[in-house]
This record gives C-alpha cells, structure tokens and sequence, in this order.
C-alpha cells in the first residue's frame, strides 16, 4: 500500500505544510534573537549575526542535491525521518556553540537535515498529483504554511523571554520530533519499489544532465533563484531595518505576524485563479506588479519621503514582497517540475540546489551592505524582479519553440 491512503486531502496538506515549514520555523524564529547573538558572540561587528539565516539556507541548499536523488532510491520516509535526526543534531550542536563560527557551521548542519522535509516534501506532492492540480494544491500547502513563519517570530520572542535565546534551537527539536512522529504514524510510503530507481552515479549524473537539458527548466530554475532572493534579502534584514531604521525592534515580531498573514492572502489568490490562468502567466503578472511597486518606492524614499510616511510606506511594502513570493515560488517551481515527473526527487533537488545556493549568494553581500536604511533592499528586490521579469520573457519563447 503506498500514498496517502489513511489520508484526507485536508490531512495531506496539513502534513506537507508542516515538512515544509520546518524550513521557515528555523529561519523567522531566529529574527528576534538576531541582536542578543551580534551582542553576545560577535560583538565587534554585530552585522555578522545575520549570518546564523544566511548559513542555514546555505545548508539547506546543499542538502537538497541528495536528499532527491536517496528518496528516489530508498523511499521518501526513511529519507524525511533521517533528516530530521541531522537536523535535530545540528539544532542540539548549535544550542551549545560558544562561538558565531561553531554556531554558523551547526546551521549549516541544521539546513542539511531540514533539505529532507522541504525537498522530499515536494517530490510527494509530484508523486501523487501532477500539472496545474500540483500547482493548485502546493498554493493550498504554501496557505497553511504561511502562518508559520507568521507565528515564527512571536513564538521565538516568546521563548526568549521565558528561557533566553538559546532555548529556541530546543523548540527546533520538538518541531521536528512532532513532524517524524506524524509522519510514521499517518503517511504510507508515496514510493513503490517498482519506481525507485538505483543510487548509482551515473544515474545522477544522466538525470541531472536531463534536468538541465531542458531550456525552460533551466530559465524556471533562473527565475525561482530570483525570486527567492527578493524573499532571503528581506528577510536576512527586517530585523535591523525595523530596530535600526525605524526604531521599532520591541514591536517586530507583531508587525511581521501581521504582514506574514496578509501575505498569505497571495496563496490563497493563486489557488483560486491558477487553473484559469495558469503558471507562466501567474509568475509574469507577480513579476510586473513587483517592479512597478519597488521602483515606486525606491523613488519615493530617494527623492525625500516625509518621515511620518517612511515607515508604513515600507511596511505595505514589504507585505507586498511576501506576497509575491507566495504568487511566485509554487508556480515556478511546478514549472520546472512539469516535465519531470519520472526523477522527481531528482529533479527537486537539482532545482532546489541551484536556486537555494544562487540565492543565498546573492543574499549575503547585500544583507552586508545594510548601512542604517532599506534603500540597499530596495534597489536589489528591484533589480531582482526586473532580471526574473526578463528572463521570464525568455521562458514563452522557448515554451513556444519547444512546442
């Protein structure tokens, strides 16, 4: 028996929901501890302790290159359980590091553990739908998983209250205890042994080869790199922006409960006119409205703002970059999963690899250029959006030619 068998549709989602939420969970909690880190173990240069997000999505970037490809071969369970056991090891490792250094090489630790909930997650989701229905049902999952990192941060401000800012990487095991249990207990195995397909190298190697054959895939995977980076960029900075900027690092963790729900609105908008409109169109149009909204609000911000406006002008703002990440990231990805159905575990990994990677590395130099004000967010979200509107261009090209 394989599937979702003892599963509702409603049970499903939630249970996708959670794996994938392992990822932002250990990302938004961390927000609020951001500053007692750059005090406690780099105080010399406080700036560096965003890098305790940066790593871990580092992490998470390198794990998904394997994670695919053994699911493929020794089924998605036994895969999603063992990464849970890395990622609660780095979470227990990171918990006692005494420096920045050992703590940014426990996340990334933590990341390859957590690359299993994300990346076998997805290729579940490819083994059992397929097409816009995927797509319909991963903005369902992307809904639900939306009020986790709405929660992430106000459950980590409260922890850290109660227990101070170590105990957060605690509240990660627990997390990911609950997840495995769930998992053991709930979901039969998605893969029959007559679909795995051996762990060999040369087999990885044709299917990656296969993977990046594809023009679309790989301007889709171009795409998907952007887009996240508008997405870690804002993230990897909210924090000093709202206490730094605007003076407002008491209230941050209310502030971006507040736009992670708006935000969340997107998914629910995608699920309800994808199968209309469908992917392609839906990642455009997001696109379009991205850039006409940053380069607003970069002029507005360089030519003189009234400071009484700066603030919820910057707010609206950056709802609107969740938002679009919610309208963006599931189309793209089931855009370049499309053609792939037979490696999907492969094909999730070399996908998520390459964009998780090239995101992170455009991430950090600009999370380091934060200089008191939003202005350097603001110009790499638009340059972003801009290059993924272009590329996006170039993606109906070679769909059209591909047809």
């Amino acid at each position: 028996m394989t599937g979702q068998s003892r599963l509702g549709r409603v049970e499903f989602v939630a249970m996708m929901a959670m794996l994938v939420a392992t990822v932002a969970f250990s990302i938004d909690s961390m927000l609020p501890a951001l500053p007692q880190i750059g005090e406690n173990l780099t105080p010399d240069a406080p700036n560096r302790a965003q890098l305790v997000v940066t790593s871990f999505i580092f992490g998470l970037g390198l794990g998904t290159l394997l994670t695919g490809p053994l699911s493929d071969s020794f089924g998605r369970k036994p895969v999603l359980l063992t990464g849970a056991g890395v990622y609660m090891a780095g979470a227990a490792l990171a918990w006692a590091a005494p420096t920045l250094e050992l703590m940014i090489a426990a996340r990334i630790v933590q990341g390859l553990g957590a690359a299993a909930a994300r990346i076998v997650a997805m290729a579940i989701v490819r083994d059992l739908y397929s097409g816009r229905d995927m797509a319909r049902l991963m903005s369902f999952v992307m809904m639900v998983f939306t009020l986790v990192p709405a929660v992430s941060p106000l459950a980590g401000s409260g922890v850290i209250a109660l227990a101070g800012w170590r105990a957060i990487f605690l509240t990660f095991i627990l997390f990911a205890l609950a997840s495995s249990l769930w998992l053991s207990l709930r979901l039969d195995e998605p893969l029959p042994p007559a679909r795995r397909r051996p762990f060999r190298r040369a087999a990885l190697v044709l299917a990656m080869r296969e993977v990046l054959s594809i023009p679309t895939v790989r301007l889709a995977i171009a795409v998907q790199m952007l887009c996240m980076t508008t997405l870690f960029c804002s993230i990897s900075m909210i924090q000093q922006i709202f206490e730094q900027s605007f003076a407002r690092g008491p209230e941050f963790p209310f502030w971006f409960f507040c736009m992670a729900l708006f935000a969340g609105a997107g998914s629910l908008v995608n699920a309800s006119i994808v199968m209309r409109f469908g992917m392609r169109r839906m990642v455009a149009g997001a696109l379009g409205i991205e850039i006409a909204l940053t380069l607003g609000i970069v002029l507005a911000f360089t030519l003189g703002l009234p400071p009484a406006l700066q603030f919820p002008l910057y707010v609206a703002w950056q709802t609107t970059v969740f938002a679009h990440a919610a309208l963006t990231l599931g189309n793209i990805n089931a855009l370049a999963m499309e053609p792939l159905g037979h490696i999907a575990g492969m094909a999730a990994s070399v996908i998520a690899c390459i964009a998780t990677v090239g995101s992170v590395l455009l991430t950090v130099p600009v999370g380091l250029m934060f200089d008191g004000t939003p202005i350097p967010l603001f110009v790499a979200v638009l340059c972003a959006v801009s290059a993924a509107r272009l590329l996006m261009i170039r993606l109906k090209r070679a769909e059209r030619f591909a047809t």
